[in-house]
């Protein structure tokens, strides 16, 4: 295993711990406290890393299994949507706690292994099978992302759980699926060129696509995340967007998989 997928493994674990901080002592009725998402409670968020998180864990130790459970599940959508809500709406909260936890120990052991014995193998998951680089990669998103509806719930700021470097993971992410968020709404993406530039809490700059594009984003790498992650409307940051393809992009972006979901509503308000 080469050292930058090792880092990449520290990372998610960090990522874990980060929002384990935040929930680690809530009484029991703040487990019930509702989310941005609709219908979610912040039991749901967690239930909901946990069970997509024992899911992995599968897909790396017994990818076969995991086939077959994905394609019975997927054979009746309903009952698989009530299957990954169960977790969180039958546990307790510190139940829940324990069952998430166990479910990202086991899975980053079974992929660490995996990683170890075949760094190229790539993993079978809910559309084509992904790269492991790729896979740890998602797995640190979601977990930052809803992440990110737990602490809204909350009432919690940025000081509960601060940003950190590992946004440039999400900020890639996000880059790489400018045209998934075309193809998830049956839309042919645009060829035009956008170019990001993102400062990051460490104050490192990220960068991808063409220097020279005159269509662009620039701004701080948290307000870029939580707009391809749609945990914020674009219009509730303070990002720079200059020309049509880029405005057009960040109103849809949509860096995780799944049906086409549109962005929060603009508030008017500018916090993360």
């Amino acid at each position: 295993m080469d050292d930058a997928l090792r880092s990449l493994f520290d990372d998610l674990a960090a990522e874990h711990d980060a929002l384990d901080s935040v929930v680690a002592d809530l009484a029991d009725e703040r487990w019930d406290a509702p989310t941005p998402a609709v219908g979610w409670r912040v039991r749901d968020e967690i239930g909901h890393l946990a069970y997509f998180d024992e899911r992995g864990r599968d897909a790396a130790a017994d990818p076969d299994a995991f086939v077959a459970h994905r394609d019975a599940g997927l054979a009746d959508f309903d009952a698989f949507a009530t299957e990954t809500e169960r977790l969180g709406r039958e546990q307790t909260g510190a139940t829940l706690l324990a069952t998430w936890r166990a479910a990202r120990r086991e899975m980053l052991g079974a992929l660490r292994e995996l990683a170890a014995r075949d760094p190229s193998a790539r993993l079978p998951w809910y559309g084509p099978p992904m790269s492991m680089r790729s896979f740890v990669t998602a797995r640190l998103m979601e977990t930052w992302a809803h992440g990110q509806d737990v602490v809204d719930a909350l009432g919690f700021g940025v000081d509960a759980r601060p940003p950190t470097d590992r946004l440039r993971h999400i900020a890639f992410l996000g880059c790489a699926t400018r045209g998934w968020s075309y193809t998830v709404r049956g839309l042919e993406a645009p060829t035009t060129a956008v170019r990001v530039e993102l400062t990051l809490p460490s104050g490192a700059v990220f960068e991808h696509g063409d220097a020279g594009a005159p269509d662009a984003v620039r701004g701080s790498a948290l307000d870029f995340c939580l707009v391809v992650t749609q945990r914020r409307n674009v219009a509730d940051t303070e990002l720079a967007v200059a020309g049509a393809a880029a405005a057009e992009w960040l109103s849809i972006a949509q860096c995780f998989a799944g049906r086409a979901t549109d962005p929060p509503p603009a508030t008017g308000r500018r916090s993360a």
